[in-house]
């Protein structure tokens, strides 16, 4: 008879806050419950512009570059999350989820001290002050999906309240794009983190059972003298 302990306790996706230079984490944001479904959308770099220069075609790229990439695909991802304090009743919530939602709000905002130094310099006269930088973050999916990424949509639907308006239950809307080599320097740790992520699809990928040109009506021949 299976009893509960006997089941496997499933990993949880989240995001880890880490140290670029170190490579350290420096926080660990465990998502409460895993989203039912990922919406991905890839996009590839490629080195000419749409269509063809001629021909009958509509565009206005370089024939020479059709088959050609200027770097990594341009990657994104879209996924629901939920957080809901009446579900962990033996955790304590005198803010409700105040503090969860916070953790994630400052994922795209800068600290206090980041924007009081940036007015520091402004006063100062200083001519050029440096964007804030945000700290490295990585989003996981299980082992074989770790990848440092931006978050560029964070849309928070807070749907129930305590007695003191705490929010204690709410949906959040989370978009976020890969960050390859092209969008970070040469040797940072979010660029070798990314090549690590894209040589494990590589892996994946060569595991892949291979097709046969039969199952598709072809032949070595058909391919070889362009009858396809």
């Amino acid at each position: 008879m299976t009893r509960y302990a006997d089941i496997p306790k499933p990993i949880r996706s989240g995001i880890v806050i880490v140290d670029p230079e170190r490579g350290t984490p420096q926080r660990i944001i465990v998502l409460q419950f895993n989203p039912d479904t990922l919406e991905r959308s890839i996009a590839p770099q490629a080195a000419g512009g749409q269509g063809d220069s001629g021909g009958g075609g509509s565009g206005g790229g370089d024939r020479n570059e059709a088959l050609r990439l200027k770097g990594p695909a341009q990657e994104t991802w879209k996924f629901t999350a939920e957080i809901d304090a009446t579900d962990q009743f033996e955790v304590a919530a005198p803010d409700g989820i105040h503090p969860q939602l916070a953790t994630l709000e400052m994922l795209v905002q800068p600290t206090t001290a980041q924007l009081r130094e940036a007015t520091r310099l402004s006063k100062k006269g200083t001519i050029e002050i440096s964007p804030i930088e945000t700290p490295l973050t990585l989003f996981t999916w299980g082992s074989k999906r770790v990848m440092p990424v931006r978050l560029t949509e964070l849309s928070v639907n807070e749907s129930a309240f305590d007695v003191n308006l705490n929010p204690i239950r709410a949906s959040l809307s989370i978009g976020m794009k890969v960050l390859t080599v092209s969008d970070l320097p040469a040797g940072h740790r979010g660029a070798e983190l990314y090549l690590a992520h894209l040589a494990q699809k590589e892996r994946l990928a060569g595991m892949a059972a291979a097709g046969r040109l039969g199952a598709l009506g072809l032949t070595g021949a058909d391919i070889g003298m362009g009858r396809a």
